[in-house]
């Protein structure tokens, strides 16, 4: 039995093994609806595990191209790796 990818919460509570299978099997979040709207959903856990790994890393991009930014305008230097680990006392 194939599960909509929209079900209204009361549907899941009687649903919610036959749910959780099908989300692990077919790596297809269900969205979770109440009054029509979708308020929540169930993903695989690696599935979710493997979304967050990869926003953390668009976060540091993001962190790392607005820091080349502030150097192109500030025209700073990057400081050499070199230099930070002999001023942490890594060296």
């Amino acid at each position: 039995m194939t599960i909509p990818s929209d079900l209204p919460i009361s549907a899941v509570r009687q649903q919610l093994a036959s749910i959780v299978d099908q989300v692990r099997a077919e790596h297809e979040p269900v969205y979770l609806e109440r009054h029509g709207k979708r308020v929540a959903a169930l993903i695989d856990s690696d599935d979710l595990a493997h979304l967050v790994a990869l926003a953390e890393d668009m976060t540091d991009i993001r962190e790392a191209e607005a820091a080349h930014e502030e150097m192109r305008l500030t025209g700073e230097a990057p400081i050499p790796w070199q230099e930070v680990k002999a001023d942490l006392g890594l060296l």
